[in-house]
C-alpha cells in the first residue's frame, strides 16, 4: 500500500454531521473544491457505485467500500492495475470528533499510479477535510 496523503483535524461538531456530508455526494463540491460534480447510482449504501469528475481530470467510477454510520465514508476507484482508496474516519476523543482523511493506493501499478496522481492530493486532502469542518461547525 502506499501513502499518497493523510489530513487530521478537530471539530466540536458530532461525527453524524460528518457523516452526512460524507453520504450526501450533491454537497462534495462545497467542501472539495478539486471535486467539478459527482453522481451516485442510487442511495448512499453500501456498494453503491457512482462516477465524480475531478477538475482537470477523467470522470471517475468509484464503489463506496465502507459506510458505517457516524464513524466512516469509504471509496474506492479501480485504475488500471491499482485501486484508490479514500478513507474518512470520525471519532469523539475527549468530548471533540477526531477526523481523519487518508488516500492511498494498491496493487502492481500502484507505484506508476502514485508518481502520476499523488502530489496532488498532498494538498488538496488537508484543504478538504478543513473546508469541511468550516462548513460543518458554521450550520446550526
Amino acid at each position: 500500500m502506499i501513502a499518497l496523503a493523510s489530513a487530521h483535524a478537530t471539530s466540536t461538531a458530532s461525527p453524524a454531521a460528518f457523516f452526512a456530508r460524507w453520504i450526501d455526494h450533491d454537497t462534495w463540491t462545497t467542501w472539495d473544491t478539486d471535486t467539478e460534480w459527482v453522481r451516485l447510482d442510487g442511495p448512499a449504501t453500501l456498494g453503491t457505485t457512482g462516477t465524480l469528475k475531478p477538475k482537470g481530470g477523467p470522470q471517475t467510477r468509484f464503489t463506496i467500500s465502507t459506510l458505517t454510520p457516524d464513524r466512516e465514508y469509504t471509496d474506492t476507484s479501480k485504475l488500471v492495475g491499482a485501486t484508490l482508496t479514500f478513507q474518512h474516519l470520525a471519532e469523539v476523543v475527549d468530548g471533540r470528533t477526531h477526523l481523519t482523511a487518508h488516500v492511498t493506493l494498491t496493487g502492481p501499478l500502484a507505484r506508476l499510479w502514485a508518481a502520476i496522481l499523488g502530489a496532488g492530493f498532498v494538498e488538496s486532502v488537508p484543504t478538504a477535510l478543513n473546508r469541511l469542518v468550516t462548513l460543518v461547525e458554521s450550520q446550526p
